[in-house]
């Protein structure tokens, strides 16, 4: 392989200077965490952008999926979808909560709502729908279903950044919503998360539990667990998010030359923007028709790896197939025919802020030429 490689993702990275001017900051503070003055306006300036009331941030994105669980003291069973990453969940697991997976919608590879109802049960007491690539779940159906049966909502909302529905965030759907800011991320504090929440109270609980328990000096109101993030990793969030939506916008450009071409390679599909839906062109799914394009997923997968060009199968495998879960029913694949035909059938392409015209058409080449 001599051709540089083109990976996946790349993370978003400010100014080197910015982030050493933070860094000085810091350092003559002397403080690095419990809340320090970076901290306190990452909170403010992420919920402004995000247009949400209240937000708590983390050191990582599935701390909030845990906590969120234990604030709403959810227990018995959750239903959830297979085709996601596995913190999803392992968040449950976490909890002693069992999951109950329901197969996925292929126009969107989110739950289908329409397969929530015949999954509940007396044990249900709550659905962690995955907006899954940033494509908004059908949230008024899943909140109809929640409020027939009394159940909770809570959002996998980890590639939804700053994702909107006719001006609406996606992110105050349900009871919480949470965010991984992981460096994969279209947004990234390094590593990092965020939990969304409705109300001042609730935020207050959040912020116990994420700190030990801690109301005060002296007084612990929780069991709760160390997930706060550090003054480096908000330092670094500001100075990101002053240069996250050129970073969309040419993630916009790159969407829009995959798709010009690969729209006349058969065997090939991939998703359309959805009317209304403000993207974040997170990732950039296609989907192998192998009896028509002429070579299967994996095979397409690895000729690209030999050609130095790191897709990704994501998700695949579903979770529903790891050892921990597999002896569910709801995880027998005859239970969840779509979720396993798309994780057959995916590979992301290279997405990222960092891509030149070369890399996407190396990869567009290689695409066409059947490898």
């Amino acid at each position: 392989m001599t051709e540089k490689p083109i990976y996946v993702t790349s993370p978003l990275l400010p100014s080197l200077d910015d982030f050493s001017s933070s860094l000085k900051e810091i350092w003559e503070s002397t403080i690095l965490t419990n809340n320090g003055s970076f901290h306190k306006k990452l909170e403010k300036e992420l919920a402004n952008y995000l247009k949400v009331p209240y937000l708590s941030l983390f050191t990582n994105g599935t701390l909030p999926l845990i906590t969120a669980l234990q604030a709403m003291r959810i227990t018995g069973e959750v239903i959830t979808t297979p085709f996601s990453f596995v913190a999803t969940t392992h968040s449950l697991w976490w909890n002693g909560i069992k999951p109950v997976f329901v197969d996925i919608e292929p126009k969107t590879c989110n739950l289908d709502p329409n397969k929530i109802e015949a999954a509940i049960t007396p044990r249900t007491t709550a659905i962690m729908p995955v907006h899954v690539y940033g494509r908004p779940c059908d949230t008024k159906k899943i909140q109809e279903i929640a409020d027939k049966y009394g159940l909770k909502v809570i959002y996998d909302a980890a590639h939804a950044f700053g994702i909107e529905v006719n001006g609406e965030s996606i992110l105050k759907a349900g009871d919480m919503s949470t965010l991984s800011f992981h460096a994969t991320k279209v947004f990234n504090t390094l590593e990092g998360g965020a939990l969304i929440v409705r109300n001042e109270q609730t935020k207050k609980r959040i912020d116990y539990l994420k700190n030990f328990g801690f109301a005060n000096e002296t007084e612990v109101v929780a069991p709760g667990i160390n997930s706060k993030m550090d003054e480096v990793r908000a330092a670094f969030g500001l100075l990101n998010l002053k240069i996250v939506d050129k970073a969309i916008s040419t993630r916009r450009q790159i969407t829009a030359q995959y798709r010009e071409i690969l729209a006349n390679v058969p065997g090939i599909t991939f998703f359309e923007d959805i009317p209304e839906v403000r993207h974040n062109y997170s990732y950039f799914p296609i989907f192998i028709n192998e009896n028509i394009y002429g070579m299967t997923r994996d095979e397409l997968y690895i000729k690209m790896k030999e050609h130095n060009i790191w897709g990704r199968r994501y998700f695949y495998p579903l979770i529903s197939t790891f050892s921990t879960y597999r002896g569910l029913e709801s995880a027998k694949p005859e239970n969840l025919p779509i979720a396993t035909e798309m994780a057959n059938r995916v590979i992301c392409l290279p997405m990222h802020h960092a891509l030149t015209k070369n890399d996407i058409e190396r990869i567009l080449k290689l695409i066409m030429n059947n490898g």
